[in-house]
């Protein structure tokens, strides 16, 4: 997944919509993989459009990558987000609504999941809070098939309660990392994405 970014058409800001939020799942969850990575670095850093909002952020974790290597970027990941016990930044949406893991924001989450057809994978060991797997629902409710479940209405909907509420609180608690590089320009494009995402959203209301 290395989406051009902006792009000129209605119906390419949709794929581009649903591209961008399953990367972000990708580099977000785990340690990214070779492939992703290589695909990455060789993506296209210049918009059709002069002075594109997202084109300077985006940019920046292009270059990132290319800067770094895949042993550093995963050992970075690793430095955020995982460890014995504490992480040092928690991907999990209840941490930042309620402070706890496993709180009344994920029993919310399940219900509003389990009203779209959704639930998570047995074999997967985190929540289903898990910034990650919001940004996957995310693409699914952008790019799936099923219309009834797959439309703006839901993406708005799953987004405010879901997202919106804590999203930015997380990319801070990154930028703000003494030791994060690549995550750091990540959780910028990721903020500047997400104000696109709530900009469009508000049109709606």
């Amino acid at each position: 997944m290395t989406p051009n970014i902006p792009v000129s058409s209605a119906l390419d800001e949709e794929t581009a919509r649903a591209e961008i939020y399953g990367l972000l799942a990708q580099l977000f969850y785990a340690r990214p993989s070779p492939d992703l990575l290589s695909a990455l670095r060789v993506a296209a850093t210049e918009s059709p459009a002069a002075g594109a909002f997202l084109e300077e952020p985006w940019r920046d974790v292009v270059t990132r990558a290319r800067e770094m290597s895949d042993e550093a970027i995963g050992l970075e990941h690793d430095t955020l987000f995982e460890g014995v016990g504490k992480p040092d930044i928690y991907l999990y949406g209840s941490h930042y609504l309620a402070g706890f893991l496993n709180e009344k924001p994920l029993a919310r989450l399940r219900d509003d999941l389990a009203e779209l057809g959704l639930a998570r994978d047995e074999a997967m060991p985190d929540t289903e809070d898990n910034i990650a797997y919001l940004f996957e629902v995310m693409r699914y409710l952008i790019a799936g098939d099923d219309v009834a479940v797959a439309n703006l209405t839901r993406q708005s909907a799953f987004y405010a309660a879901h997202l919106q509420p804590w999203v930015l609180d997380f990319c801070d608690a990154v930028t703000a990392h003494p030791k994060a590089r690549f995550y750091a320009a990540l959780a910028a494009f990721t903020r500047a994405f997400i104000g696109v995402e709530t900009q469009g959203f508000d049109m709606l209301s």
